[in-house]
């Protein structure tokens, strides 16, 4: 028995730090998006109870340090599954990007499995669940378009963006996550307004979309690589109608409504950039 699943990037219109929680964590307010550049799952039944992840790109480890591996783990305890699976992971989107690639390779395998190992849990069980692997799990496991808070876990659904085209650039170099959240000083940093864009995404207003893009940690990756700030400032001259920083970078994206405009923008960050890509804007929940 074979299973195929789909898991689309995503991509932050808005990401707030608000303060960081008794836990360690910081708490955050964020708006989030699908695009279509996606990895492409293929899960397969294994009779004896191993879990096997395998995958051509040379980047993707096979074992714990792997989200989808840990998902498969994760499932396997909780629900105490005796059956094993083959998991291959077709990488399209770029490793540590920024992007959740490996937040939504982990949510597609919570979907596989329930299907492969015959489960029949919620959507909500399985986001509940994903939250114990990693932040954005919980929102790739529904996709399309929400409104997260907490530590990203709590997801709350809204209406998907107008269709445009996103340039996606992601620099060669490697960003810690953990470097960017410590180097933050939440007195100084940018806060977007969270609500405006809520309230531009209910209107169907692009224009105030991209008026109300904002991420708090961009200042603090570009300090730290001036790669993105470059990126960035190629994209506005280019003519993007917005343009941020996917979650802690270092891939920066453009939103840009005119076809041969977002061409233009692409072409010209090819001999720049290794890593670019013109993909159209998903937000919308694929999975029911």
């Amino acid at each position: 028995m074979q299973i195929l699943e789909k898991a689309p990037a995503k991509i932050n219109l808005s990401l707030d730090v608000l303060h960081k929680r008794d836990d360690g964590y910081h708490e955050v307010e964020m708006i989030m998006t699908t695009v279509d550049l996606a990895d492409r799952l293929e899960l397969n039944l294994l009779e004896k109870g191993t879990i096997k992840v395998e995958s051509e790109n040379r980047f993707v480890p096979n074992d714990e340090r792997n989200l989808a591996y840990r998902a498969a783990k994760l499932m396997k305890d909780h629900y105490g599954v005796s059956l094993g699976v083959r998991i291959f992971i077709e990488k399209n989107i770029p490793v540590a990007a920024g992007l959740a690639g490996g937040s939504s390779d982990a949510a597609a395998v919570l979907r596989g499995l329930n299907k492969l190992w015959g489960l029949n849990r919620s959507l909500d069980e399985l986001a509940t669940l994903g939250a114990k692997i990693g932040s954005d799990v919980s929102f790739c496991v529904y996709g399309g378009t929400a409104h997260a808070t907490g530590r990203g876990e709590k997801v709350e659904q809204l209406p998907a963006p107008p269709p445009c085209w996103v340039v996606l650039a992601k620099p060669s170099i490697g960003v810690s996550t953990q470097t960017v959240y410590q180097s933050l000083e939440l007195e100084k940093a940018h806060h977007p307004n969270t609500k405006a864009m809520i309230e531009a995404l209910r209107k169907e207003d692009f224009a105030e979309i991209c008026t109300n893009v904002g991420n708090t940690l961009e200042g603090v990756t570009m300090n730290l690589h001036e790669e993105v700030g470059q990126i960035k400032e190629q994209m506005n001259q280019g003519g993007a109608d917005a343009v941020l920083m996917s979650g802690s970078g270092p891939t920066v994206f453009g939103l840009v409504e005119q076809d041969a405009r977002a061409q233009r923008i692409y072409n010209s960050l090819k001999g720049f950039c290794e890593e670019v890509y013109i993909v159209r804007m998903l937000g919308y929940r694929e999975i029911t």
